[in-house]
Order: structure tokens, then sequence, then C-alpha cells
């Protein structure tokens, strides 16, 4: 529930902060936060990652997807982020870089309308849904112009349909990519931009080239592990954690193990150690503190 107000989100991200001293701040909201000014309702029911059930859709019918309008970020729960945003970087001062998620345009989507009926809709209504896609385009690039002036340093952007198990290669082009690089192209005012890879059998290579300075996936659970990916993504490699396996379930010697195996595939360069995904909010307080002392010189 911490994650409901602009202070709220603020007080329990400087908290986790000042605990842990991590090298960087990821923002975490819940993926609502962007999309509550269309009318989504959702609520958190106990799940061990945070994450909230959505109880109202906005998209019912194709033609909801044009019905969409261009969000201002200066008001309602996107200007909440914002003043969130403000809160926490001058809490972390300029020594902590600062990450605000953003999801996907599609990532968006699918939450306005349901998983599966994402997927319908792109295959049966494709232009409806691409009218609604340049409307999320069109908030983010708003929301990203007026996220600028709270001195984050850039972006976790976060890609859910880049899995085969869910899109051909030309699908999600054409209704992923062509989309996120507008979103990043944008985000190029920023010096640090992360993309999150979401899922299994994912499309690491078409994400590998987008213009960004760090890449996270599931690299303990799917390819490529961090060695393979460190020959065909230049930038910085974030993983090396399971995220249940070890760092819920396992403990501190697991984990100081993990994070020797990521260091010595890589030479220890170009790498945050990290999850591929979000830390559950079970994981034990002394294995979060493995992670970070772990990787002290």
């Amino acid at each position: 529930m911490d994650d409901q107000s602009a202070d709220g989100l603020a007080a329990a991200t400087l908290y986790f902060q000042v605990q842990y001293d991590f090298d960087l701040v990821k923002v975490t909201p819940a993926s609502s936060f962007c999309l509550k000014d269309w009318g989504a309702e959702d609520q958190w029911k106990g799940n061990t990652e945070g994450t909230r059930d959505y109880t109202r859709r906005v998209i019912t019918d194709p033609g909801d997807w044009s019905r969409l309008h261009r969000l201002d970020p200066r008001q309602g729960h996107l200007g909440a982020q914002i003043q969130a945003l403000q809160q926490i970087t001058q809490g972390v001062g300029d020594r902590v870089p600062v990450l605000q998620t953003i999801f996907s345009p599609l990532a968006q989507a699918k939450n306005l309308v349901g998983g599966d009926e994402l997927l319908i809709h792109l295959h049966r209504y494709p232009s409806e849904l691409h009218e609604g896609l340049k409307i999320i385009t069109d908030s983010i690039l708003d929301f990203l112009e007026e996220a600028a002036h709270t001195g984050i340093a850039g972006i976790f952007y976060a890609i859910q349909h880049a899995q085969y198990s869910l899109l051909t290669e030309d699908e999600f082009t054409e209704f992923g990519q062509a989309y996120d690089l507008l979103i990043l192209e944008a985000a190029r005012r920023f010096w640090l931009n992360m993309a999150h890879l979401h899922g299994s059998q994912v499309m690491f290579d078409r994400v590998a080239s987008y213009p960004i300075q760090a890449l996270n996936w599931h690299d303990r659970d799917t390819e490529p592990d961090l060695e393979q990916a460190a020959a065909r993504f230049p930038g910085l490699l974030c993983g090396g954690l399971s995220r249940w396996r070890t760092m819920v379930l396992g403990d501190p010697s697991a984990v100081r193990m993990e994070i020797r195996q990521a260091l010595e595939v890589t030479g220890g360069r170009r790498l945050i150690v990290g999850t591929g995904c979000v830390l559950p909010i079970i994981a034990p307080q002394g294995n979060i503190l493995s992670a970070r002392q772990g990787v002290e010189p």
C-alpha cells in the first residue's frame, strides 16, 4: 500500500535506500500509476511481488482505444508520481542515480484491456489498437518531459511482450518496437536508461539494439545467460541473482555464490548485480544485505 500516495512511495523508497545504500534507486510504483487517470482501478490482494490486481479495465470495446485522451502529467496520479520523484531525488542527492519505471505502451495497453484481450485486439482490431498506442505514447512523452525537471538520471523501461510465446518478431516490431523507439529517443536526454526484458524465450537481440545504457532480464531463468549476453550487448548488464530460488528461498551463502559466479563470467565488468525482475516483498533482509555486501571490494 506504500505506493498509493506520493508521500508513501517516496518515504518507502528512501527508507529502503537508507537501509542498504544501493548504487542506484529504481522507483517502483504500481503499474496502475500511469492508468488511473484513464479510469483503471486495482487492489492489492496479497501478491508477494506487491503486484495489484485490476478490478476495472478501461477498454471493453475496440472503439474505446480512440476514446482515450492525452493525459496531463501535472495532474492526478501522474502528477502525484512527479511529486514522489521530486522527494526521492532530493532525498538521495546527486550521488545516487534515480530511475523512474516506465511501462511500454504495449504493456500499458495490456493493463487497460487485459492480457488475453490485448492479443485478440492485436490480431482482430489492429488499427484501433494502434490508435490507443499512439495516445499512450504521447502521454508517456509528456510525462518524460515533466519528469526531466525532477532530477532523475533516467528510466527503467519495462517491456513485457518481446517474448516468442506471445508475439512473432514482425508483430513485436509493429506493435512494440515502433513505439518503444519513440520513447527511448525522447529519453536520450537522460544519461542512464535501463530496459527490462520481461518473461522467458525473449527477443534479446532485438531489445539489445535499443538506445539504452543497461539491460535487465531474467538471466537465471531464460537465455541468454550473463556470459552470452556480455558478447551480445555492449552496455551494462543487470542480473546474476535468482529472485525466488535464491533471494527468497535461499540463504546468504547462496546469494554470495551467485554473485561470485556473475563476477567470474563477466570479469566484474559492465555488471550491475541484481535480480531478473522485481524482488519479492517476502525476501529475507539477510539475503538482501548479503547481496549488497557481496559487491564490496
